[in-house]
């Protein structure tokens, strides 16, 4: 599938999606940019605002297996990668899968399960795989996780450990719609029987893993790949981080970068890209100091400021 085809493909899930789901394009773009890149997505947002929604039309849209866990305090790491039930028949025990074997898995709330059990998902984010008892089992193929949370300060949440949120390639959130979107909301349920929209499989599951592989295609220009690590390089200085981009953010990145070139139907990534998908690639792997997180420094700030410090390469 080269860049045109993809291009091609991509729009017509974003449209099926916008026809169930009333949100900015750039909201339904990020999603796509995780889906593209071969990453996992995190919604952040107050409930009530469409977020599992949202992730289920994604799924139906995509035409793959799918999965929900809903995230409680008193979930355990087998509840979400499955556990031995014995056998009374042949005096075995045999594994039953959890609902982590699908295709898409949406972990529901993720931040109101404890780390530990959060933490049951970081082998199977990075790896495809998980590991029960020793034995190492083999995901679906594709596999990615669309995981949504409720904003720390609300009760009942726990943060997610920090090398769990670098295993998201796109945080993102949608906010409140205008005046005008939420009325086309009440609209668009006067025309319906259903309370919730239902969207239509754009995708067969071949398409997706053809889809995931264009990026591939894209060429990048060796002055973008030093934009890329010049700016994850940068967040590492500023005196309000703590802990700045990872080497892994800044692969992220350059991934992000291609997927997004791949939605704009060019085989090439230009800065703009880069720029475009910086701010959902990288403001959730920063750790702020002490003195900045009591300060309320936005992270969504400190990366406009190094967009703006870091000089833009001229790319013929």
């Amino acid at each position: 599938m080269d860049a045109n085809q993809a291009h091609d493909e991509c729009e017509r899930v974003l449209e099926t999606i916008g026809e169930a789901i009333v949100a900015e394009r750039r909201f339904f773009e990020d999603i796509l940019v995780g889906v593209v890149g071969r990453g996992h997505v995190l919604l952040e947002d107050v409930p009530g605002t469409g977020k599992t929604l949202t992730a289920r039309s994604v799924a139906t849209a995509l035409g793959l297996s799918f999965s929900r866990v809903q995230f409680t305090p008193d979930l355990l790491p087998s509840d979400v990668t499955g556990t031995h039930i014995y056998n009374e028949n042949d005096a075995t025990f045999e594994f039953t899968e959890g609902p982590i074997f699908a295709n898409i898995v949406l972990a529901d709330e993720i931040n109101r399960a404890p780390p530990k059990t959060q933490a049951a998902l970081l082998e199977a984010m990075e790896e495809g795989q998980v590991t029960v008892a020793g034995e190492t089992r083999e995901l679906p193929k594709p596999f990615f996780v669309i995981a949504t949370q409720n904003p720390v300060e609300q009760e009942g949440t726990f943060p997610l450990p920090e090398a769990q949120v670098d295993r998201f390639l796109v945080k993102t959130s949608m906010g409140y719609p205008d005046e005008a979107g939420e009325i086309e909301l009440l609209e668009r349920r006067a025309n319906r029987d259903a309370q919730s929209p239902s969207v239509e499989e754009v995708f067969e599951p071949s398409h997706v893993r053809d889809l995931r592989r264009a990026p591939e295609t894209v060429d990048t220009d060796p002055d973008l790949l030093s934009y890329i690590a010049a700016i994850a390089r940068q967040t590492r200085t500023d005196g309000r981080v703590a802990v700045g981009v990872s080497p892994r953010g800044t692969q992220r990145l350059f991934e992000a970068s291609r997927a997004y070139a791949i939605l704009q139907g060019r085989d090439f990534v230009t800065p703009d890209d880069i720029k475009r998908v910086a701010q959902p690639v990288l403001a959730h792997r920063l750790v702020l100091t002490p003195d900045a997180a009591v300060n309320d420094v936005e992270k969504s700030h400190i990366i406009e400021g190094v967009l703006e410090s870091v000089p833009v390469p001229t790319v013929e």
